[in-house]
């Protein structure tokens, strides 16, 4: 950058002269630059917007996961009843021991 200052110092006198093709050839380069940069980097440019758009996604389908409502255990009615039980209860008791199998610690001996 004091190069470039420097650089106008020195030649203020023809840049004064001359204003237009100055200003002329400013915008040329700068835009030119500008251009070849724009081009160079456009890969880069759109691989950056698809990982931030994939991103984006993962985020909406994370808080999508968050926010689902739990379900209610579905009821299954029972064999030979009018009632309907919470599977939950039902899949508990086919866990469970036979009665006859069952420790008694209520028993008093004596």
């Amino acid at each position: 950058m004091q190069d470039l200052i420097a650089f106008l110092q020195t030649n203020s006198a023809l840049v004064l002269a001359n204003p237009t093709p100055f200003a002329t050839f400013a915008v040329l380069f700068g835009g030119g630059g500008f251009a070849v940069g724009r081009y160079l980097l456009t890969e880069r440019i759109a691989n950056l917007e698809s990982r931030i758009a994939r991103r984006d996604e993962e985020i909406a389908e994370l808080k999508g996961k968050q926010k689902a409502p739990t379900q209610e255990p579905s009821l299954v009615p029972v064999a030979g009843t009018s009632v309907a039980a919470p599977l939950s209860r039902l899949i508990r008791n086919s866990l469970a021991p036979p009665p006859s199998t069952r420790r008694r610690d209520n028993q008093h001996v004596g």
